[in-house]
């Protein structure tokens, strides 16, 4: 059985990005996907836009912390997952989000910037005209990991999430 959700699209709003109380850093992402669908009877586009809620652990959590913000371009592959939960008025609730086991930053080198931090090596990509992003590759220093490395997702209590 498959359960694999690969998006890419643009950051709504800034990370959160919390600690569990073991010390675990944990991020939540909230990512925009458009699909333009065109119609041929009346030559018009629309476009739909759909929200999804995206969770980092570890190391993804870190460079979600250090590198990601509004507007940012980002890649993520992970998988579904459901959580429910009983609210303050007693009715169960459900939410479904992907939790994340690899990112990587798009969009222009500059768009990485935007917070006065240096952008992440080695996750570059361009925008060509056709809209489709390219990978381009950049020098990667010898000293520095390279942030947008697969992380194993953890086996945590998805209800644990401190969010």
């Amino acid at each position: 059985m498959v359960n694999k959700v690969t998006l890419i699209g643009n950051v709504g709003v800034d990370p959160e990005v919390r600690t569990t109380e073991s010390g675990v850093k944990v991020a939540r992402v909230r990512l925009a996907t458009t699909e333009r669908i065109y119609n041929r009877q009346t030559n018009e586009s629309t476009e739909h836009t759909e929200w999804h809620t995206i969770t980092l652990w570890r190391n993804l959590a870190d460079v979600v912390d250090r590198f990601v913000r509004k507007g940012s371009q980002i890649y993520i592959e992970g998988r579904l997952r459901t959580r429910e939960w009983t609210d303050k008025d007693n009715i169960k609730r459900y939410t479904t989000e992907i939790m994340a086991d690899d990112m990587k930053l798009l969009g222009r080198r500059q768009d990485n910037q935007q917070s006065g931090q240096a952008p992440a090596q080695g996750g570059g990509y361009s925008q060509p005209q056709g809209g489709y992003a390219q990978p381009q590759q950049y020098a990667q220093p010898a000293a520095q990991p390279m942030p947008s490395q697969s992380i194993p997702a953890p086996q945590d209590d998805p209800d644990d999430l401190p969010f």
